[in-house]
Order: C-alpha cells, then sequence, then structure tokens
C-alpha cells in the first residue's frame, strides 16, 4: 500500500476525508484495518503505535478515534477481519471435498496454503495472544475464534463417524497448531503435508473405533 505524502496527511483532517471517505479511494475504515493488518501482524499489536498507523493509513488522527473509538477497539476489529479471514479460506477448502473425513483431512491443506503466503508470520492469534492478559481484548476475540475452530472440527469429527469425537478434535486440533508453530519457528512450509499425514492416521483410527 502506498505512504501518503505529507501534503496528503495534512489534507487528513478535511471533513471528506474524516467523514471516512474520499472520492473512488478506499474508506478510511478500511484504510486503517490495511494498515493495522500490516503492522500489527508483522510487529505486534502492543509495540505498534497509533502515530505509525495513522501515517501508514494516510488519515488524521481524529479520524482513527472517531471510527474506532480506541486503539483496543481497532484491535479488536483486526482480529475479527483476520477470524473471518480465516474462516473463508478453511470453508473454501473444505467445501472442495464431500465427506466429513476428506474436510477434516482438508484443514491441513488450508495450511499449505496458509505457509506458501510469503507474508506468513505464524498465527495472528497466537502472536496476539503472548502480548495480552486475561480478560483483555485480545483474549476475548481470541477465544471467540478458537471456539469456531474447535467447533468445527467437532462436528467434523462426529460427522466422520469417531467413536470419540472430542478426543479427535483436541488431537487435530494440537496437531493443527503445532504445524503453524513449526512452519515458523522452522521457516519450513511443507509441514503442512506431514501434519495431513499424521492427521489421516488419528482420523482413520478414530473412524475405525
Amino acid at each position: 500500500m502506498p505512504t501518503k505524502s505529507p501534503s496528503t496527511l495534512a489534507a487528513g483532517s478535511s471533513s471528506t476525508l474524516d467523514a471516512g471517505h474520499v472520492s473512488g479511494q478506499r474508506t478510511a475504515r478500511d484504510r486503517l484495518l490495511d494498515a493495522a493488518d500490516e503492522l500489527f501482524y508483522e510487529d505486534g499489536v502492543l509495540s505498534v503505535g497509533i502515530d505509525r498507523i495513522i501515517e501508514r493509513a494516510g488519515v488524521a488522527k481524529a479520524t482513527l478515534y472517531s471510527v474506532f473509538g480506541s486503539k483496543d477497539e481497532l484491535i479488536r476489529a483486526y482480529l475479527h477481519r483476520r477470524h473471518l479471514a480465516r474462516e473463508a479460506r478453511i470453508t473454501a477448502k473444505l467445501a472442495l471435498y464431500d465427506s466429513p473425513r476428506d474436510k477434516l483431512l482438508a484443514l491441513y491443506e488450508a495450511l499449505d496454503d496458509l505457509f506458501a503466503d510469503r507474508t506468513f508470520r505464524g498465527c495472528a492469534f497466537l502472536n496476539a495472544s503472548a502480548e495480552s492478559h486475561p480478560g483483555s481484548t485480545i483474549a476475548v476475540v481470541s477465544d471467540e475464534y478458537r471456539g469456531w475452530l474447535r467447533a468445527l472440527i467437532v462436528g467434523l469429527a462426529t460427522d466422520a463417524g469417531a467413536k470419540d469425537p472430542k478426543q479427535l478434535a483436541e488431537q487435530l486440533t494440537l496437531l493443527y497448531d503445532g504445524a503453524i508453530v513449526g512452519a515458523k519457528m522452522d521457516r519450513n512450509p511443507s509441514i503442512a503435508g506431514a501434519a495431513r499425514a499424521v492427521a489421516e492416521t488419528l482420523v482413520d483410527a478414530a473412524i475405525a473405533g
């Protein structure tokens, strides 16, 4: 995303920009979220200050507070958008398959796509949670994402005929998390394939009962 020139930044105090849009351009909310998404994911939600975000977005500081009210709410919006993006990516991958068994394995194929992205820097929720404390906005939004992921896996495990769907879901979630950490720490995108192979063994054993 191009950085705005000083003259454009100065124009950020205009009523048109503060209203949340410039003709022919993305809204101020979109640009703030784009900037937050890049900077928070690259450098951490607590490390990145408001000034860096508004400079990257090309808006006035007053616009940020008008749109989101606080940095905390911007963090919430950033993580919520990450949740929706991951949900959409996984849902699209699962839709390629018919059986619950194959859908469970497709979770790790979705990871393969994620790891191949040159901007991959680990799990946004895990990274943010490392900077959070219990009850914080980060914790609340991360819990919502984790709840969705666990419910998805338990549902698929149940539909696949696993004898103990919750146990299988715990195993597959642990494997899912471990693959993300391994890909980040070892800089090894091929680990998704290894995770899928292990998942196949676990799923088939659980279905066989």
